[in-house]
Order: C-alpha cells, then sequence, then structure tokens
C-alpha cells in the first residue's frame, strides 16, 4: 500500500476507526500468560524462578502493565506532542497540507494506542487482582528533553520533532513477537498486533518526514543535528530499571536480591547490543540521509556504540 492509499483508506482501516474494543476473555483461569517470558530479560534468572508460583505471575503482570502504561505515557506526552505541531503547520519545517493531514490521523492513532493500553491494563488487574505499581513518567521525559536541550540550545522546537522520529523508526522485538505467541493472553496479542499494523505506516511516514526534515536544515545546523541524534537513540531505548526494581520487590525479594537479579539482567554489553538491533532502521535512515557524513557525525554514533 501506497503512502496515498493510507491516507485514503484510514477512514476505514486505522484501528480507532474501525477496530473492536478488545476485551479479556477467561484465558486468566486457563493460565494463559502475561507476557512472553523471553521479552522479560530478568522473567528467567534462577532467583526469579524461585518465587512461588502466584508471586511470579505477579511479576510477569507488573512487567505488562509497565510496558502498557509506558506506551500510554510516551504516545501522548512524546509522539503527539511533535505530531500535534506538524500537523497543525508549527513545526519550523514546511511540509504539504497532504503530510499535515497524515500527521493528525497518526496523531489519531496514538491517542487511542494510549486509551487502549490503559484499558487492558484495568481489564487485567481487575480481573487477576494484581495491582500495577506505580510508574513516574518524569524522569525518562527529562532524560529524553535534556538530550535535546544540551546538543541543540536555542532550538526548543527541533528537539522533539528528532525524538519521534527516533522512536518511530526503532524496531522492537515486541511488537512483532508478542502476536506470534499463542501462550500470552489473546488480548495482549490483539492489541499488540493492532498497535504494530498502525505503526507499519508510522514508520514510513517519519522516515519520509525526516528526509524532509533534514533537507531543510541549514549547514551549520546540520553538525548539532546530527551529534543530538545518537544520545536520543540511547535514551530512548535504555532500560528503565526503577519499575522492574520495585516489581521485584513487591514480589518480596530483598534490597540486595533486587540488585543482584537486575545486575544479571541487564548487563551493559547485552543492554548496548539489545539498542543497536532496536536501532538499526533509524541508523540506516541517517547513513542514507547523510547524517553520518557531516563533520563530527560518524564520530558521534560510533561514540555511542551505534556503528
Amino acid at each position: 500500500m501506497t503512502p496515498a492509499q493510507w491516507s485514503r483508506d484510514w477512514y476505514d482501516r486505522a484501528g480507532v476507526r474501525g477496530g473492536p474494543r478488545r476485551r479479556l476473555g477467561d484465558e486468566l483461569a486457563a493460565g494463559q500468560l502475561f507476557f512472553p517470558p523471553p521479552l522479560i530479560p530478568y522473567g528467567d534468572h534462577p532467583l526469579v524462578r524461585a518465587l512461588p508460583e502466584p508471586r511470579r505471575a505477579e511479576v510477569f503482570a507488573r512487567h505488562l502493565f509497565q510496558y502498557l502504561g509506558f506506551t500510554a505515557q510516551f504516545e501522548t506526552r512524546v509522539v503527539n506532542r511533535a505530531t500535534e505541531r506538524i500537523a497543525g503547520g508549527r513545526s519550523g519545517i514546511d511540509v504539504s497540507i497532504p503530510v499535515r493531514l497524515d500527521a493528525y490521523r497518526i496523531y489519531c492513532d496514538e491517542g487511542y494506542h494510549s486509551l487502549y493500553s490503559l484499558d487492558v491494563i484495568d481489564q487485567i488487574s481487575t480481573a487477576s487482582g494484581i495491582s500495577p505499581t506505580p510508574y513516574d513518567f518524569e524522569p525518562f521525559l527529562n532524560r529524553l528533553d535534556q538530550v535535546g536541550e544540551q546538543a541543540l540550545p536555542g532550538e526548543p522546537e527541533l528537539a522533539p520533532l528528532l525524538q519521534v522520529v527516533v522512536f518511530e523508526m526503532l524496531i522492537t522485538a515486541i511488537l512483532n513477537d508478542v502476536p506470534k505467541d499463542p501462550r500470552v493472553l489473546t488480548v495482549v496479542r490483539d492489541i499488540v498486533a493492532d498497535h504494530a499494523r498502525d505503526e507499519g505506516w508510522h514508520h514510513a511516514f517519519f522516515a519520509r518526514f525526516f528526509r524532509e526534515l533534514w533537507a531543510q536544515q541549514p549547514t551549520a545546523r546540520r553538525g548539532r543535528v546530527a551529534r543530538c541524534l545518537p544520545g536520543l537513540i540511547r535514551s530512548s531505548l535504555l532500560p528503565d530499571l526503577r519499575p522492574v526494581r520495585a516489581s521485584l520487590a513487591a514480589a518480596g525479594l530483598a534490597p540486595a536480591v533486587v540488585a543482584e537479579v537486575v545486575r544479571d539482567a541487564y548487563p551493559q554489553d547485552r543492554v548496548n547490543t539489545g539498542i543497536r538491533t532496536a536501532a538499526r532502521h533509524a541508523v540506516r535512515l541517517f547513513e542514507e540521509s547523510g547524517v553520518l557524513a557531516v563533520p563530527g557525525g560518524r564520530d558521534a554514533f560510533e561514540t555511542a556504540e551505534l556503528v
């Protein structure tokens, strides 16, 4: 399907337009999983496996809740704050009316992704009796914003655009692998598949948008943009360990045990490999666009261990 076909067919094909509300069935009683174990870095740790089965199930449920809670916050507070500027013609980038209309379509999609993420948290929490641990999005958002503030001082409108391009170009295992795992609750597989279907078109939109954004940057600014992008990639993909620690503690693990599990599950080399893998399409886009060719560009990506 071409971009023009997507724009035309969005009114019938987008999840927010024609998708059903996904509902939890009776699979909890049948022992279906909350999340695929291979996608939980600490799920197979011996100290987690040693937990009583109800406590271990709670850990898996809270991992799902954290993923969906993060999605609900990120889509509205990061993706849509930039997408609304593109749609409203206030991004500082000269784009056509059709591009602005597509941005409004994406804005609707992302709001819907947030809605059904919270809806499924509520459904599963109510049915299982497992409460999500409180999640504060502010530290993540502040870390992301600080990258732009330091690399692009005095240009507050540009960094949010780069943030959304980076994030929408990332390819993680979750969107690809969760819908394929029949052990996982159907409602979870369904909403992740719904999300992946929309994000495929968002990916294409923001790839085109970045090429236009880059083409409109003056030479003097391109170096700063090139040096900003690796930091945005790493800040977007570094694991947020605060909810992991909180979940493990809620399962009854002592602070020293929590620290051991986190240390073993998130070694730096594995984290860096995961970041490179998830960022490969973004890095390819930036390289093809000429970002790595500007003075200091490739050095910045190499220092960040992205190439």
